[in-house]
């Protein structure tokens, strides 16, 4: 669930700002250049990155002033760093945090790197990601962009500003061909600032420069940075880490600029262990499992038609109906919130018939069911199972019609030889998941045996 947001008073300027698990360790995450503090958690991939962040820190998220939900500023009287600072003072206040580690992605490095400097005792770590000290090139600074080259950039962006052409090949080149991250990208740009505003804070950006203030940071310091990184080069977080004392710098594999994009658990593995001591042990909380979501088709007709009273009695007996055809064919109910049934299988065959028996035995009931099912791999969280295969399963059932049981091309390879038999339903794309998913109908799939296989 998106979290509640706040408000922070900086000046005369309200911050929006949000708190992420209870964890001992607070994190300030500072992000770059635009954003919307609500709206980027209806991306699955960041939202990951920003949940497995808050499973190990109480994570403090908040919208620079000028983008996102934060008060809007002139774009004649842009916030300086010394500024923004007193931003980021501010929302530890409102917080309640008196000290917190800092994580600086992009722009938002910079201005870590100076708060650290500067307000050491509030500073716990520092962890910067493909972020630069400075973004334009000098005879001794080669490896950025010119000015030339930004004033390319400048006018592309303001041509294109909230259109899906603009900045992914080169921000997030692995999902730039997926239309549903392109269409979000669109929305996220015009959400979290206007093509005017959006192109200042871009100009103001690539005048920073902090490269005196780096021998001046006595923190512990992590420097991230991805090799292949098209928008910010590696040379400016190398040049980072080998002024900045005793400062550990890591470089990662991948091309991705965004950190939820690409090889995320690596880079969320190292700011773990860097901050905690000790690096995640998602190995042994992983596992491959089958996930099966049904629920009834046309269930608000049928509210509008029988009346609660008689709908809730409906609801308790596709509920006993279903959770017995799970148990029958072994699986685990996970959750029946409202008219679904989410449950998790350890064989995709099994999954595939014990759907098909939940449409036959509510069918008594007067009910249509329709399911999906998908296998991948999924985390264990407590008595929970989170990860993309969930969100994929989901999505593939509010994709199937009334009374179908639609799977993924997994189900249907992994279950060759079982009997069942399926119609291709062509590709798709899910709402909220990168990439094109071919869907199949399965045709068959209960066998009442005294074996269930």
């Amino acid at each position: 669930m998106r979290p509640e947001t706040r408000y922070a008073k900086s000046g005369k300027v309200h911050i929006a700002y949000q708190v992420v698990g209870d964890g001992p360790l607070d994190l300030v995450l500072v992000p770059g250049w635009v954003t919307h503090l609500e709206y980027q958690w209806q991306e699955p991939l960041q939202a990951r990155f920003l949940e497995r962040l808050a499973s190990f820190a109480r994570l403090i998220l908040f919208d620079k002033r000028g983008t996102g939900l934060s008060d809007r500023v002139a774009e004649d009287a842009l916030p300086t760093l010394e500024v923004r600072m007193d931003d980021v003072r501010a929302v530890l206040d409102a917080a309640g945090s008196s000290r917190a580690a800092l994580v600086g992605i992009s722009e938002g490095g910079p201005m870590c790197a100076l708060f650290a400097a500067t307000y050491p005792e509030r500073t716990a770590a520092l962890v910067i990601c493909g972020s630069y000290a400075k973004w334009m090139r000098d005879p001794d600074y080669p490896w950025a962009p010119t000015r030339a080259d930004h004033e390319a950039a400048f006018a592309a962006y303001e041509k294109g500003w909230g259109t899906s052409s603009v900045g992914l090949k080169i921000i997030a080149p692995s999902v730039a061909s997926d239309e549903r991250y392109r269409k979000f990208w669109a929305d996220y740009m015009r959400t979290g600032a206007s093509p005017g505003a959006g192109v200042a804070l871009y100009r103001m950006n690539v005048e920073i420069d902090i490269r005196h203030v780096l021998p001046a940071i006595r923190v512990p310091t992590l420097i991230l940075h991805r090799a292949g990184d098209r928008l910010i080069d590696v040379g400016c977080s190398r040049y980072m880490a080998e002024r900045i004392p005793d400062a550990k710098y890591v470089e990662l594999e991948g091309i991705d600029h965004l950190p939820w994009f690409g090889d995320a658990d690596a880079m969320l593995a190292e700011i773990q262990e860097f901050l905690t001591g000790a690096r995640p042990v998602s190995e042994s909380n992983r596992i491959l499992t089958t996930v099966m979501f049904a629920d009834v088709a046309g269930s608000t007709e049928r509210i509008a038609e029988s009346g609660d009273a008689h709908w809730r009695e409906l609801l308790a007996g596709y509920h006993s109906r279903a959770n017995a055809e799970v148990e029958r064919y072994r699986g685990r109910v996970l959750d029946t919130a409202g008219d679904g049934v989410f449950a998790a299988f350890d064989g995709p065959a099994r999954a595939v018939r014990c759907a098909h028996a939940i449409r036959e035995v509510v069918s008594n009931l007067g009910l249509t069911v329709r399911a999906g099912v998908h296998t991948g791999e999924c985390e264990i969280a407590g008595d929970k199972l989170v990860g993309m295969a969930v969100h994929v399963a989901a999505r593939i059932s509010a994709t199937a019609t009334a009374g179908e049981v639609l799977v993924s091309s997994t189900v249907k390879d992994l279950v060759s030889g079982s009997g069942l038999q399926f119609a291709d339903r062509g590709p798709h794309a899910l709402k909220g998941v990168p990439g094109e998913w071919r869907l199949f109908t399965a045709l068959t799939g209960t066998r009442r045996t005294s074996s269930i296989g």
